[in-house]
């Protein structure tokens, strides 16, 4: 909070803008020494058995513990150019043929025998490779490539490898493609906005700059984090863009004010610390807010969540100490360098009259002043009529029917499925026994199997396979669903082998510990339970750590619960357009997506923590911009507007900054990344208009001046005189002292 005086933010800010080529240097060897940290660590992949959940990675425990937990297999496919029947002697040569040749590859443990399809369409060869298959996707490289040398003596026929591995890597690929093409195009984008807010190349530099400065040093920390916090995949990705957006608002905040106290008459020094004193508060504010609301997500109980927040946390302590510290050193070494090379038209719109009251945002304001009561009543009900889809959310987490058609590797896999049709998916009952009671457990995995056999919710050709291990204490039963595994029977199934059939048969042997699980079915179940049962602490524990800091910061419990409303009102909106638009297949076209009739399920605990953050750039800063105007005088009507208008200009800026960044990401092909985009652009686009413009400003003139309670501002006009920071109101003396001297 600002305090009377100088505090260590506008005490660093001045000493920066005094020393900026120490500054500089000491924020050039930070970035780079946490890039050769982060090179020398490299950055550590999470495996499935850590993104293991619930009783289907316990089930994948106990297989591993007797060493049967699945074998890497990829399967090599031969198939007909038009899809139809096949030359079965041709094909069944080109098949010896490239299995000859992978048998020689290493990491190859064993090719098996061809298998013709029923319906002639197809040749199938099972290639078992060894070592872990968890990691199998980076191994698979040297098999594609013999394929594709086996292929150039046969390219008659389609020939092609796929498999758990090769899927994965394909994905890999096209996510570091997308998300690559994304970040690039990030970079010009915002240097585009950064121009039109300011009119000048080196103004509009400066917080691209320091944004990506920001992305590097969190990407070396990142990658020595990851040591301790495996990655699971999208979070460099994250970093990129989280950091881009938040590093660039924040230096858009503070460049902003800098150059409106320069425009003002105040010199350079002086200029710096204003900001610093007024924008800097609200970057530290505002950075500590999306801080503590990511951290929240250490109690969703899952990896992805913990390795998202550690990631945001850390890009974002570096933006705010960017701002804070070589931000200063830039603006003092560059001084009036800052206004050129000057974009002519752009720059005589940018530049800002003195007190003159901008008509548009004033127009925009005027229903939320004169008539609040209305104007909050019209766009409280906007947003909850766009809320009501959210009602219906359903939530699945991500499966292999779910993954872009656009991989190669997908392709062959429905030319698989459709040559090799077979049970939908496989429920993996795994149990462990007392050395003693090993008798007792093949007795009761044998009337496990029999009363599978006998239920119509499972198949029966074929028969369940029952694999144990040497000693005969850990065994597995692979029992198929004829069911799509996002169906309701095929749910209903694995609730049964649950539920009913392996309490009633396993559950009879002492001391058996055993579980149920799958790659598909069981796996969706136990995550989305897991993020339902975790979803009200995380977003409980979320908004209480955001009412203390808003509190602690404004001194106001009336303003700190305002701010948790406004949050959950966005949120709510912005639920209710992803189900409106992904749930549904009106957007398919517009978008360029398949609707799988539901939503990603870790996206709404992971979109409500990151909008409950990034909704704190636009809040604390139009906020303390009110506030210092309540203090300096104004009455409050009239402080609301001044706040509002004369922050529209750089909340506008830096929404827009947002709202592209995230809509590149809705441009991507992988539907996790499709829906995070699309979240959060239509979240922040809500929270900068409807909410900045129009509800904030109609809450705080309803309330008046108990909007500041019980702060000494609450009381303002009656029982203390006005007052502004003695930081600001000795630099404007100062100002006014100078531009009224003969």
């Amino acid at each position: 909070m600002i305090v009377e005086g100088r505090n260590v933010i506008t005490r660093a800010a001045r000493w920066s803008a005094v020393h900026p080529w120490w500054a500089i240097a000491l924020w050039v060897a930070f970035v780079v020494g946490a890039l050769v940290l982060g090179g020398m660590t490299g950055t550590r992949q999470a495996t499935n058995s850590d993104l293991a959940i619930g009783e289907s990675g316990r089930a994948a425990q106990i297989a591993r513990s007797g060493g049967l937990q699945d074998r890497a297999v990829e399967n090599l496919l031969v198939t007909a150019w038009n899809g139809g029947r096949i030359d079965l002697p041709r094909a069944r040569s080109a098949a010896s043929d490239a299995a000859r040749d992978l048998a020689t590859v290493k990491g190859v443990e064993a090719v098996g025998e061809q298998v013709a399809s029923p319906d002639g369409s197809a040749v199938l060869v099972p290639v078992t490779l060894d070592g872990d298959p968890e990691t199998a996707a980076g191994r698979v490289q040297p098999l594609l490539d013999s394929v594709e040398r086996t292929h150039a003596d046969h390219s008659d026929v389609r020939m092609e490898l796929v498999g758990a591995g090769t899927i994965r890597a394909g994905l890999n690929e096209m996510l570091s493609k997308d998300l690559g093409k994304a970040t690039v195009l990030s970079l010009p984008v915002t240097l585009l906005v950064m121009v039109f807010v300011f009119g000048a190349i080196v103004a509009a530099s400066v917080p691209v700059v320091l944004g990506l400065s920001s992305v590097l040093a969190g990407l070396g920390l990142w990658g020595v984090t990851s040591q301790a916090i495996p990655d699971p995949g999208p979070v460099t990705q994250f970093i990129v863009l989280m950091g881009m957006a938040i590093g660039v608002d924040y230096s858009l905040f503070y460049l902003k004010r800098q150059r409106e106290e320069r425009a003002l008459g105040a010199d350079s020094t002086d200029a710096i610390e204003i900001a610093a004193a007024t924008s800097g508060h609200s970057v530290l504010v505002s950075g500590v807010v999306v801080m503590v609301s990511m951290g929240a997500l250490y109690l969703g109980g899952h990896l992805a969540f913990e390795s998202m927040a550690t990631g945001a946390v850390i890009v974002v302590a570096i933006a705010i100490i960017s701002s804070l510290t070589v931000l200063p050193a830039m603006l003092s070494r560059f001084g009036r360098y800052l206004d050129a090379p000057r974009v002519p038209l752009v720059w005589r719109l940018t530049r800002q009259g003195s007190g003159v009251k901008p008509r548009l945002w004033s127009t925009m304001l005027r229903p939320s002043l004169r008539h609040p009561v209305v104007a909050l009543v019209a766009s409280v009900t906007v947003l909850l009529v766009l809320a009501l889809p959210a009602l219906g959310l359903k939530l699945k987490a991500t499966g292999i029917d779910d993954l872009p058609r656009s991989i190669p590797a997908m392709q062959a896999n429905e030319r698989l499925t459709k040559s090799f049709p077979s049970q939908s998916d496989t429920h993996t009952v795994a149990v462990r026994v007392p050395a003693s009671r090993t008798d007792e457990l093949r007795i009761a995995v044998a009337l496990l199997v029999q009363r599978a056999e006998r239920d119509a919710l499972f198949v029966h050709d074929p028969a369940p396979a029952v694999v144990s291990s040497a000693d005969g204490t850990v065994t597995t039963v692979a029992i198929g669903t004829r069911f799509p595994s996002g169906s309701e029977e095929a749910r209903t199934s694995l609730n049964r082998l649950r539920k009913e059939l392996a309490p009633q048969t396993l559950g009879a042997v002492p001391g058996a510990q055993f579980a149920v699980g799958g790659s598909d079915v069981a796996f969706d179940v136990d995550y989305r339970a897991n993020v339902m049962d975790k979803m009200p602490w995380v977003s409980g524990v979320a908004l209480a750590l955001t009412f203390l800091v808003m509190m602690l910061a404004f001194r106001s419990v009336v303003l700190a619960l305002i701010t948790v409303v406004l949050n959950l009102l966005s949120a709510a909106a912005s639920f209710g357009a992803l189900a409106l638009i992904f749930q549904h297949t009106w957007a398919e076209d517009l978008l360029h997506f398949q609707s799988t009739g539901k939503v990603v399920a870790w996206l709404p605990l992971m979109l409500f923590v990151i909008l409950l953050g990034l909704s704190m750039d636009y809040h604390v800063f139009v906020v303390s911009r009110i506030r210092e105007a309540a203090r300096g005088g104004l009455s409050l009507r009239d402080a609301v507007e001044q706040g509002i208008i004369r922050t529209a200009g750089v909340v506008t800026s830096a929404a827009v900054v947002m709202v592209c960044v995230f809509a590149l990401l809705a441009s991507l092909n992988f539907i996790e990344m499709k829906q995070l985009g699309v979240g959060m652009a239509c979240a922040v686009l809500l929270d900068a208009t409807v909410i900045r413009i129009v509800v904030l400003p109609a809450v705080i003139t309803l309330l008046g001046w108990k909007t500041w309670w019980p702060s000494r501002l609450a009381r303002q006009g009656t029982r203390f005189a006005p007052r502004i920071p003695a930081i600001v109101a000795a630099a404007t003396a100062a100002t006014t002292a100078r531009t009224t001297l003969p």
